[in-house]
């Protein structure tokens, strides 16, 4: 949630800014909001100082012995709880209303972020690595599952239907080493605290993150129970600090988790349907960080390096996208792309995504900090970046390594994990 008083302060620069976005958004009704509470507010001081100034008067009377005018007095002032309580229901129905219409509002895009209409206007900051040239045709992820005997989308439309799988034998070893592999490396070598959260939350976990309530169709809701599943581990990692305040000392926090994703995948029908690459269910392993402010950008590039060594140890060529204004998601500020290449498509296709939401969460989280020496809090900032998405990561390994008969040389990190060097085709 950006600022209110930013809105109040200079509205015309807050559109300005929004419109960079694929949205238009009409800042008019918040102002008229916050309008009519300021009104109220003073409405309330008055009745209460109103309030108190009769109750001395009556008081005066009474010492003064004159009963029939405190009385006439006292009949006055009964008649303002009455209003008072009027004029609070009515604050209170103003005041959700404004933070329901300041809820729908996506974050500001950062100056540092290259301007445009589309995906299309994205910016390749650097490329890592040389796709691979292959002298045998190259077969996707999908065939060389089958081929391979690890994958069977067919038992998984009959369990659950489109958009799942299901991993068997040398597969289900993949996604877990890669799992353990990441995890491994970022508490290992990069300072993350691992954390296994809850797998899903309240309406009010979800609106702290920013998913709520504009994305609830993107999202599986469990009933009668009121749960929503987690989409990412973005999720529960907002909210374990949510109300708190944290110690300058403390930041930045830099938290890792592995957890199943749940999505809807609403208005995406129709895009790779075929494959691991947009399922309902997924597994990704999640890095987020709470920052100081003035830390938050340098600390962005950091998540990147982190997310990015995963693929230099697996050896996967890649690359780095700024996303540009009408790309960036609702919560960031400021996001990059690591675009993994699949020779199965022959393009690069996301794999992680790294984005500095600044004070966006923390504002809807309520989540401080308190400088050291200081009485005052201030509003940390938000990072999260995917560490990375396993599932598309195991593609990138299959499609990037793959022999012609089939067979799949795997990167030499993952190999005391799987206590193998290679998925052989079944015989």
């Amino acid at each position: 949630m950006i600022d209110l008083k930013l809105i109040l302060q200079n509205p015309e620069e807050v559109e300005k800014k929004l419109s960079l976005r694929r949205e238009t958004y009409d800042l008019s009704g918040i102002q008229e909001l916050a309008k009519k509470r300021s009104q109220l507010q003073v409405q309330g001081d008055q009745l209460r100082s109103e309030r108190n100034r009769l109750s001395k008067e009556v008081g005066n009377l009474m010492r003064q012995g004159k009963k029939d005018e405190a009385g006439t007095i006292k009949s006055e002032a009964a008649k303002i709880p009455a209003r008072l309580e009027e004029l609070e229901k009515e604050q209170t129905q103003v005041e959700a209303g404004l933070r329901e219409q300041l809820l729908r509002i996506p974050n500001l895009p950062d100056a540092s972020v290259p301007v445009g209409t589309s995906e299309a206007d994205n910016r390749v900051e650097r490329v890592i690595g040389n796709p691979r040239s292959f002298d045998f045709k190259v077969k996707d992820h999908v065939e060389l599952g089958e081929l391979l005997g690890i994958i069977d989308f067919e038992a998984a439309a009959r369990i659950a239907g489109a958009r799942f799988s299901l991993l068997k034998g040398d597969g289900s070893r993949l996604e877990r080493a890669l799992i353990n592999f990441m995890l491994d490396l970022h508490t290992g070598e990069h300072g993350y605290t691992e954390i296994l959260p809850p797998f899903m939350g309240s309406a009010e976990t979800f609106t702290a993150s920013g998913h709520l309530p504009k994305f609830e169709q993107d999202l599986f809701k469990v009933e009668p129970f009121g749960f929503y599943l987690a989409p990412t581990a973005e999720v529960p990692l907002t909210n374990m600090y949510r109300g708190q305040i944290l110690a300058e000392e403390d930041l930045p926090k830099k938290l890792c988790a592995y957890t199943p994703c749940f999505r809807s995948e609403a208005g995406s029908y129709g895009k790779d349907v075929r494959g691991l690459i947009r399922l309902h269910l997924f597994d990704k392993v999640e890095l987020y960080k709470f920052t100081r402010p003035e830390q938050s950008f340098a600390e962005l590039e950091s998540l990147v390096k982190d997310a990015g060594k995963v693929l230099d140890l697996l050896g996967l060529p890649f690359r780095v996208v700024s996303l540009c204004t009408a790309d960036l998601g609702f919560a960031s500020a400021k996001t990059y792309d690591l675009e993994v290449w699949l020779p199965g498509q022959n393009a690069y296709r996301e794999i992680s995504s790294c984005s500095n939401c600044t004070d966006f969460q923390a504002r809807r989280a309520s989540i401080r900090f308190k400088k050291a020496g200081s009485k005052g809090t201030e509003l940390v900032h938000t990072l999260n970046g995917s560490g990375l998405a396993v599932g598309r990561t195991m593609v990138a390994i299959l499609e990037n390594f793959q022999e012609e008969d089939g067979t799949v040389k795997l990167p030499e990190v993952l190999w005391k994990y799987m206590g193998k060097k290679e998925i052989k085709v079944k015989g």
